[in-house]
């Protein structure tokens, strides 16, 4: 059995909510769903036509209204809808599946380890169940998909090689399930994310995915995620989301996911899950008073999944608009209700940055700055990224830091304005001798001006590279926002080199998503 780094099949196949990138998950058919290509994303593979008839491509309509429910986060609902049908049929595929459906929404939601414990034994028993449905595209599909998410929990819960035995069969089983009914659209989703996450893997894993038969294909992917996405079936919102989600994050194309994020809460106003996506994604593209207001306009009640990621988001969200005391209420009821361990330490963090900004004791400001070292992961980029912070023991520039956070926000012009108290000397770090282009550049770039914002990054890079070897992440960023840049002017060889150069830069914080997006910029090339 292979063993890649945990952090590598986290990011792969366990989307974290930030999202980053993400949303729930490879399954909740939501908002985190990553949108096309910019250069490449048409091109690649045809998925196979078919001269069969096509297969029924619905859920039965109490299946149907049961994952209505499930995607509201309502899952007590959707298990009540669901009884009846199970205790009817119990190896029925459709509402077994819907029933797995809620078990992982609640596992990916919460991270509650308890509850991992007390939900694995019957997401293994419905694959016995499988065992006595008749054979066709929907029992395949849904064994596929339970082995899905046991696989994501499996790994999101530490048991590493159990659950990249579980995602290896999920996967095969959906390359097998694509060819023998390729009429059935809902597989295209399942297999098309297969494809793109495995094919945004490090070069270094392709020959060990391929002897045991997890290629990854980045165009594949995502042309059996356009079928999916634009072929009606029963997950076609789920299939747009995806790859509305994968634009956005590896592509910087987020007008699909900005235009859903506005769309489905006005839909569903009584859905939770469409109001996280609509949160998540504009707080990504740093339009602060729109995502706090999804935020506060959400649906709550004793019917919802408690969802404590929320209060975190919102505490970044009033920290962009210095409302330090808010920020940190929002963090510390995210902490009191969080099952997980992933985000404590990023939480820790953001508390401390309110505490200190926010002028309080400086045994307030140490307090939580010692929390940051708190024994937890950090297998996410904001964790490791904390942890850093805290063994770096320097002090952070305030002007920077109040820069960074307006930037986050999109407050641009307001950044600019505070950057222009920052004068570094001789006896600057050169942590902050590179911030301080960077973020110069970051403005610029939201303020719709490239020259400037080019000429900003060009500094960040030629002081990074002065200085030699290092491990701050501004100067692959630069070179990646270089090569955006150039890619945009019509320079291709200098967008390919600066993408190889951020591919080639040492160990950071954010070395995997800056190497991932390098890597689909250059094929895009």
């Amino acid at each position: 059995m292979f063993r890649l780094p945990r952090r590598h099949i986290l990011r792969t196949f366990w989307p974290a909510p930030q999202w980053r990138g993400a949303l729930l998950g490879l399954w909740l058919p939501l908002a985190l769903a990553p949108q096309g290509p910019t250069t490449g994303e048409a091109a690649g593979p045809t998925p196979i036509a078919t001269a069969a008839p096509a297969a029924d491509n619905q859920l039965p309509p109490s299946s149907q209204r049961a994952y209505a429910e499930v995607l509201k986060l309502r899952l007590g609902a959707a298990r009540q809808l669901l009884a009846p049908e199970l205790a009817r049929a119990p190896g029925a595929p459709a509402p077994l599946l819907v029933a797995d459906c809620a078990d992982f929404v609640e596992l990916l939601a919460t991270q509650d380890a308890a509850r991992y414990t007390q939900l694995v034994p019957g997401q293994q028993a419905r694959l016995d169940a499988l065992d006595e449905a008749p054979a066709g595209p929907w029992r395949d599909y849904t064994r596929a998909e339970i082995r899905l998410h046991l696989g994501l929990e499996h790994v999101g819960f530490g048991h590493e090689v159990k659950g990249a035995w579980q995602l290896r069969r999920a996967y095969q089983q959906a390359q097998a399930l694509a060819r023998q009914y390729p009429g059935f659209v809902p597989a295209r989703t399942t297999l098309g994310l297969g494809q793109f996450a495995i094919g945004t893997l490090p070069q270094g894993y392709h020959l060990l995915l391929r002897l045991l038969g997890l290629p990854g294909d980045v165009d594949a992917g995502l042309a059996n995620l356009n079928q999916a996405a634009d072929q009606p079936h029963a997950f076609q919102a789920e299939s747009q989301l995806f790859r509305a989600l994968i634009r956005e994050t590896y592509f910087k194309q987020p007008a699909e996911a900005l235009r859903l994020a506005a769309l489905l809460p006005a839909q569903q106003p009584d859905n939770l899950l469409f109001a996280y996506v609509a949160t998540a994604v504009l707080k990504r593209q740093h339009q602060t008073a729109a995502a706090l207001a999804a935020y506060r306009t959400r649906p709550t009640g004793p019917a919802y999944l408690p969802f404590a990621y929320l209060h975190h988001l919102a505490g970044d969200l009033l920290l962009y608009q210095a409302d330090y005391a808010g920020s940190e209420r929002e963090n510390l009821q995210f902490l009191r209700e969080y099952r997980g361990q992933n985000y404590r330490k990023d939480a820790a963090f953001k508390l401390y940055l309110a505490a200190w900004l926010g002028g309080q004791p400086a045994a307030a400001v140490a307090r939580y700055r010692q929390q940051i070292n708190l024994a937890g992961p950090t297998t996410v980029e904001e964790d490791a990224y904390a942890q850093r912070f805290y063994h770096n023991a320097q002090n952070l520039s305030p002007v920077l830091t109040r820069a960074r956070l307006q930037l986050d926000g999109g407050y641009y012009r307001l950044a600019l304005a505070t950057l222009r108290a920052f004068r570094p000397t001789a006896a600057t770090l050169l942590r902050d001798r590179l911030e301080g282009p960077y973020r110069y550049a970051r403005a610029y770039q939201g303020l719709g001006r490239p020259d400037s914002a080019r000429l900003a990054y060009a500094q960040t890079l030629a002081i990074s590279t002065q200085a030699g070897e290092n491990t701050y992440y501004f100067g692959p960023q630069a070179a990646l926002e270089l090569g955006y840049l150039a890619r945009a002017a019509g320079q291709r060889p200098q967008a390919k080199a600066y993408f190889e150069q951020a591919l080639r830069s040492p160990a950071h914080e954010y070395k995997n998503s800056t190497d991932a997006k390098a890597k689909l910029a250059l094929r895009g090339l």
